[in-house]
């Protein structure tokens, strides 16, 4: 089952510094509900882990696809993951000290046993999707006021 979302959000910072906080994979448990982990790998992919159903962890790997600073950052799973996501997020500066971020994700759980469980995780993902980026917007601005 494939589930997508697209939201927007403003940023009270300039694309630099919302293009960095982004771009660094490792901050999005400070901003994303379920996201335990994120580690870098050698050969530049990434490692994710996330809490998953029955206090049971899930865990993935990604590459990014497309990295053009202050402007655009896709990505997709590798084979063989349990979740397989890809997405786009997009970085638009709007003058005084703002960017808006435009995000789309793609999940798709596959059909396998425990895929139910799975999909338990990505119910409703246009709110899930709100409140991460809300949440991204608040560490932000955050990290702004703490500078």
């Amino acid at each position: 089952m494939a589930e997508q979302a697209t939201k927007s959000i403003i940023v009270g910072a300039g694309v630099g510094e919302v293009f960095e906080a982004w771009s660094n994979f490792e901050n999005f448990p400070s901003f994303m509900k379920n996201i335990k982990s994120v580690e870098k790998r050698a050969d530049g992919s990434t490692h994710w882990t996330m809490d998953g159903p029955l206090g049971k962890r899930v865990e993935w790997d990604a590459e990014t696809t497309m990295f053009e600073p202050n402007k655009r950052i896709a990505w997709h799973s590798r084979d063989g993951s349990a979740i397989k996501t890809s997405g786009q997020v997009t970085f638009a500066e709007m003058g005084t000290g703002q960017t808006q971020v435009n995000l789309t994700i793609q999940w798709v759980v596959p059909a396998r046993k425990g895929g139910e469980a799975l999909a338990g995780l990505l119910t409703h993902p246009e709110k899930r999707v709100e409140e991460d980026l809300y949440n991204f917007k608040t560490y932000v601005e955050g990290r702004k006021a703490t500078v």
